[in-house]
């Protein structure tokens, strides 16, 4: 065990004087979790397919024509369920988001009420979504006006129930009820043109001839079990930090390898008295012991400086530990898939890239078509991001970490047997 130790911190200390590897493996992470952490923090978005969850608590006839309007969108997919479902779903990412329709949806037509009626639930890594999906319900909410509008005297009922409604204009001071009336006055004169330039008989509505607006306020909640202080945008961006950084380790050390064997000192070992697993051992523990060294530099950094919480220790140092024992794996497999430093550095590069793009490093997983969501299934970056984010914020639990772990330890187990085995033939 003692000459694995010592090949091991051979090789870190050669990571140490190499200042280009090291930017790659800790500066490059901390610019990324910088850059898109600024970002987060104000910025908007669009995207397609976004999973959410119903709930109706209103439970009349509007309400269910709006679901159903919501699940005809192709740009959302939705599913209904109770309030503590979706509530942990959303919290484990599972789902992006869940919509509450509270009651008096349906009475007030989903518009014009003094309180919400509508209640968002979003995840805090997709907060950049929240004004889409708004947008997506107000649309949703004026197509089932126009659809349920089949005359003007449904308008004229809910004029006549606004101004009747003394919850409405008890709050509101004698300038702002008659702004109010005057409104509603405008309103009126407005729905008598428009009836009079129908035709008879001919089913036009107040829906088909006026456009849409933002006519209905909704509850956006961040959904965490602690929700007394909000979130940084920096704790949804350092989990991809801590990737990068994995990426930058295992690139490094999978040409580390080939050099050695390009410049004889592999075949010096070999003729020492070192076994294959000595050397393998020592170039797998250096990687190992960096990636969490570097994880634990970047994670001080946005805990100290950034404000980056860590709320559950031992699931974020299961997380590490079983993303560096994948890229440990990943190591050993792409090291021998070349022989020379080119060969294995393209290859190697080229491989850590595509997990990054399909598994959520670059590419939102939410932009994603449901062939790529397939496919992300198998990328070490997805299960590694999700396992870090479970001692970050997401505050996972031991049976939820079993999943992303399982993968991580599946695929660095798959990756370091195949690597053992072609180097093996290659030594033959």
């Amino acid at each position: 065990m003692g000459k694995i130790f010592t090949l091991a911190g051979k090789d870190l200390k050669l990571l140490l004087r190499d200042k280009a590897s090291l930017f790659w493996v800790m500066a490059f992470p901390l610019a990324i979790a910088l850059f898109f952490g600024a970002i987060f923090s104000g910025s908007g978005g669009s995207l397609s397919g976004m999973k959410i969850a119903v709930i109706d608590e209103d439970n009349t006839d509007f309400s269910a024509a709006y679901i159903t309007e919501l699940e005809g969108q192709s740009a959302l997919r939705v599913s209904q369920m109770t309030r503590d479902s979706a509530f942990q779903k959303v919290r484990t990412g599972k789902l992006s988001a869940f919509i509450v329709l509270r009651e008096n949806f349906g009475e007030y037509r989903g518009m014009f009420s003094a309180d919400p009626l509508i209640e968002i639930g979003l995840d805090p890594a997709r907060r950049m979504e929240a004004g889409y999906l708004q947008g997506l319900l107000t649309r949703a909410n004026f197509t089932v006006l126009q659809k349920q509008f089949a005359s003007f005297e449904l308008f004229h009922t809910e004029l006549d129930r606004i101004e009747s409604d003394t919850s409405i204009w008890n709050d509101l001071t004698a300038e702002q009820n008659q702004l109010g009336k005057d409104l509603l006055s405008d309103l009126r004169g407005i729905v008598n043109n428009l009836e009079q330039e129908a035709a008879p008989d001919s089913g036009d509505t107040i829906a088909a001839k006026t456009g849409g607006g933002d006519l209905f306020a909704v509850d956006i909640t961040a959904v965490t079990d602690d929700q007394v202080m909000p979130r940084t945008p920096f704790e949804v961006t350092f989990p991809s930090a801590l990737l990068w950084a994995m990426i930058g380790c295992a690139a490094t050390f999978a040409v580390s390898i080939v050099k050695e064997r390009t410049a004889g000192t592999y075949l010096r070992l070999r003729l020492a008295p070192l076994t294959r697993t000595h050397i393998l051992g020592g170039k797998g523990l250096a990687c190992f012991v960096a990636c969490v060294s570097i994880s634990i530099i970047l994670l001080l950094i946005g805990n100290l400086i950034l404000g980056v919480r860590i709320v559950n220790l031992l699931i974020l140092a299961i997380g590490v530990f079983s993303a560096s024992f994948c890229f440990v794996g990943l190591t050993m497999c792409m090291s021998v898939m070349g022989k020379t430093e080119e060969s294995v550095g393209g290859a190697a590069w080229g491989i850590l890239m595509v997990a990054a793009m399909t598994g959520g490093g670059m590419i939102p997983v939410l932009f994603m078509p449901s062939w790529l969501l397939t496919i992300s299934h198998f990328s070490p970056a997805k299960w590694s991001i999700l396992a870090i984010e479970g001692g970050i914020w997401r505050d996972f639990t031991m049976s939820e970490m079993l999943l992303p772990v399982g993968m991580l330890i599946g695929i660095g187990v798959l990756c370091f047997g195949v690597g053992i085995g072609l180097l093996s033939r290659s030594d033959a």
